[in-house]
């Protein structure tokens, strides 16, 4: 108990720095002012999947559905004690004509909705990570863990030139996006699983969607810094207390409400996350916390251990190996 004490601590400390770090959302004004396109990009967002999308689901409920009720409503006020047999009928058939003008409104409106808002916002939130990117770098000297523009430069044009000298380097290059494509959605089907969990399913689901969430938002910075897959799981897994409680008002704002609703809330909140974490100088943080407790870690967590293992599975039925390539840029 002497000894897993200071371990609770630390990683109680590492968890309010990473909540801290999630909350300070004013780096967004900042980040906007500096940046037009960026401005831009993330009013569109509330435009689309705020004013449009949620907007949509409050007028359905506010309007649409007590319309509805009033015109197919389930009693008639003139229904006396000697006819409940006569309007038993005519209940059921406006019950069924509300269900379907109901989808009807949902397969023409919403679900074509949520896919063009799903796509669109991928698009938008990749232009917000790079704007936000340069707004950063433009004014002072840039986080921790990013470069500057002359090193994203000569770093882009170093790529190129493997592109054309180093097949190899390419190859290993393509596997380890293909790896990493399938790592994170078999740890979201992962995450999916768990709330059916009886009794700690809500909790674990709860967790696990704080680290998927914190994974997506810094993963943007990491893409953009050139930070690679290996050392990107290395740093996460290690510092799991960190980016469990940045993860957790990502997850916090829409964990309770329903589907539909939570995916609008999400789509608005992400992109600030996004340039949160763009922002966030999540190592200082750490080593600062480290040094307090005389460099002693909390010890790597393997959190994408069951989705690498699938993976792996996976990928090992691929005639064109891309196993050889993977093992040599992931070493966990």
């Amino acid at each position: 108990m002497d000894v897993l004490r200071p371990k609770l601590k630390q990683a109680l400390l590492l968890w309010l720095d990473g909540f801290r770090d999630a909350c300070c959302l004013h780096r967004v004004v900042i980040y906007c002012i500096r940046s037009r396109q960026l401005a831009i990009r993330t009013g569109q967002c509330f435009l689309l999947n705020g004013l449009i999308f949620l907007g949509s689901i409050s007028l359905l409920n506010s309007v649409i559905v007590p319309t509805l009720q009033w015109i197919l409503p389930d009693q008639s006020p003139y229904t006396s004690s000697q006819e409940p047999c006569s309007f038993d009928g005519i209940s059921k058939l406006y019950s069924f004509l509300r269900l379907g003008l109901l989808q009807v409104f949902y397969v023409f409106w919403f679900y074509p909705l949520y896919i063009f808002s799903f796509i669109l916002s991928n698009m938008w939130y990749n232009d917000i990570a790079k704007y936000g990117f340069l707004a950063i770098e433009k004014h002072g000297p840039p986080p921790t863990e990013l470069p500057s523009k002359q090193e994203i430069s000569s770093s882009s044009n170093a790529t190129q030139t493997d592109k054309h000298t180093d097949l190899g380097g390419v190859m290993i290059g393509i596997a380890e996006q293909v790896y990493s494509v399938f790592l994170l959605n078999l740890f979201f089907l992962e995450v999916y699983v768990t709330g059916f969990i009886p009794y700690v399913g809500k909790p674990l689901n709860f967790l696990l969607l704080s680290w998927m969430y914190a994974y997506y938002c810094f993963e943007y910075k990491w893409n953009l810094s050139g930070l690679s897959l290996d050392k990107r799981l290395d740093f996460f897994e290690s510092n799991w207390a960190f980016f469990a409680g940045f993860g957790n008002p990502c997850v916090l704002a829409a964990f309770f409400f329903s589907p539909l609703v939570s995916y609008g809330v999400m789509a608005i909140l992400f992109p600030l996350f996004v340039l949160t974490a763009a922002g966030s100088d999540a190592d200082k943080l750490i080593t600062s916390q480290r040094r307090k407790w005389k460099g002693a870690g909390l010890g790597r967590l393997p959190i994408f251990y069951a989705a690498d293992y699938l993976s792996m599975r996976v990928l090992s039925f691929f005639p064109l190996k891309p196993r050889e390539p993977i093992e040599v840029s992931k070493a966990l």
